[in-house]
């Protein structure tokens, strides 16, 4: 069998999805083969601490995208790469294909023509964690390399930096917060789910209330979500804007986290922080935070009362109010 020069891990484009994706990204990195992500820019600097072999902006313009995994690959002399796509985009598979990386990835999308190793997805309603896991396996078992084991670990892992911490802790001391001395908010919740809001309704009662008890409450939007976040929560302590492994960071030097069903419910779970994560119209089975540290309240069906997470945060924290 030729030896595989390099992977190309193609990884989704949203923030809780490629933190999701980490432990399909370990499993390729322990095969020892050189692994290159694919991905949206913002992705470079959380996965700043991953030995890469490379990294490609990913445009969402398949001709770009195309043209510059190409270069990537020519440059690199990959002469016997291995496409694997975590996304199950009929365009992600054509940027690769066209590259010349022959890939692996789930049949969906009408793509099984132009996959070299289409993939069959498992049955069941399995975890995001635990699908992109699954066709990991199978792909690194098909080139020959070493395979994970059966399970994904129940801990993301992911890796942080010096340079991330350095950034969060200078944040949090301009601030004026001691790590574990504060309660880290994401009252935002970018776009709806099938016609409906992501967003728990009550978090300015809850604020206020940990306000009166004396606890300091924050929180650090990102610039697109940063009005949405003062209309939901107007008393919090709003944080600048950071980039995401700073922010990650951010969320292990809280005492608690608590967010909707978002990417920060994932860069939680990927830093290993504490949190509560409150869920009202998706589904905390498929796409909730992978962490032992975190705890999930309400369901698809419908939110959980403010009672219900005051009830939880006094369990978490033991906090008094």
């Amino acid at each position: 069998m030729t030896p595989v020069s390099a992977i190309y891990l193609r990884v989704p484009n949203w923030i809780g999805d490629v933190c999701m994706s980490l432990p399909s990204l370990d499993a390729a990195l322990a095969t020892g083969v050189p692994v290159v992500v694919c991905a949206r820019s913002w992705a470079r600097d959380l996965l700043g601490g991953y030995d890469l072999a490379g990294f490609i902006e990913m445009k969402g313009r398949w001709r770009e995208d195309r043209a510059a995994v190409h270069s990537f690959r020519k440059k690199a002399a990959h002469a016997h790469p291995r496409g694997l796509l975590l996304p199950d985009s009929l365009s992600s598979a054509m940027v690769f294909s066209f590259a010349g990386v022959p890939s692996a990835g789930y049949r969906d999308d009408g793509r099984s023509l132009i996959l070299r190793w289409p993939m069959r997805k498992p049955q069941g309603n399995l975890h995001a964690v635990e699908s992109w896991y699954h066709l990991t396996s199978l792909a690194l078992r098909r080139w020959g390399l070493p395979t994970p084991p059966p399970r994904p670990s129940r801990q993301l892992g992911l890796r942080l930096t010096d340079r991330h911490r350095s950034e969060a802790q200078d944040a949090i001391e301009k601030a004026g917060l001691t790590e574990g001395g504060f309660v880290l908010i994401a009252p935002t919740a970018t776009g709806l789910h099938k016609g409906r809001v992501k967003v728990w309704p009550h978090f300015d009662v809850l604020v206020r209330r940990l306000q009166e008890g004396g606890h300091t409450v924050v929180m650090c939007p990102p610039p697109s979500e940063s009005e949405a976040a003062r209309k939901n929560a107007p008393t919090a302590i709003c944080l600048p804007p950071m980039k995401l492994g700073a922010f990650a960071t951010l969320t292990q030097l809280a005492g608690l986290v608590v967010c909707n069903d978002s990417g920060v419910s994932h860069l939680a779970a990927a830093a290993g922080a504490r949190q509560i994560t409150l869920f009202g119209v998706t589904q905390r089975e498929r796409t909730g935070p992978w962490s032992t540290d975190a705890t999930c309240l309400g369901s698809e069906h419908g939110w959980p009362s403010l009672q219900e997470v005051e009830d939880q945060i006094v369990a978490f924290t033991q906090l008094q109010y």
